[in-house]
């Protein structure tokens, strides 16, 4: 009788493994469609300006948590707030509109957020995740003991582009 049950129940309990996999990884894979969207860390994703449909995506995806680095004078008729907490995830604005504000202060404040959110999911974004980029390579630095050479490489992977010589400049001062 144990025979028959294993025989029964490893082959359900394989397919059911399998359907969850599949379901995962069609979450991810909707996640491609979001601008620029990179997942440079275990629960931690990068990307541009995500649509609003796309937030209820995003949640589906088990992401519970929306960094947004762009000023709200940057989406004046966007309400992304309302969008993200509606679609069952926590809202962060941390407004970065540019070179000058990539302070110690709003890095630290970056890294705050992301320790307070811990192991759970989040999606850091801006329009294109080159503001993303930049502040990922300087907490690298900064806060977390990297070199230069590292915390760019990282910023990179995080979407830092056009501000990379930006990122350099304030890394080397």
């Amino acid at each position: 009788m144990k025979t028959t049950i294993i025989r029964i129940i490893l082959p359900l309990l394989i397919l059911m493994g399998v359907g969850l996999n599949s379901h995962a990884s069609e979450n991810t894979h909707d996640l491609q469609e979001i601008k620029y969207i990179s997942q440079p860390q275990a629960n931690r994703y990068g990307a541009g300006q995500p649509e609003a449909t796309a937030f209820s995506t995003i949640a589906k995806a088990g992401i519970k948590h929306v960094i947004n680095l762009r000023p709200p004078a940057e989406t004046p008729d966007f309400n992304e707030a309302a969008i993200v907490t509606e679609a069952g995830m926590a809202y962060y604005n941390i407004p970065i509109s540019g070179s000058d504000d990539l302070t110690r202060a709003n890095i630290m404040l970056v890294d705050k957020v992301l320790r307070e959110i811990g192991d759970e999911s989040a999606l850091l974004h801006c329009s294109s995740s080159n503001r993303v980029g930049a502040v990922m390579a300087l907490k690298a630095v900064w806060l977390e003991g990297a070199s230069v050479d590292e915390g760019i490489a990282i910023g990179q992977q995080w979407g830092l582009t056009k501000l990379q010589p930006v990122v350099e400049r304030l890394l080397t001062e």
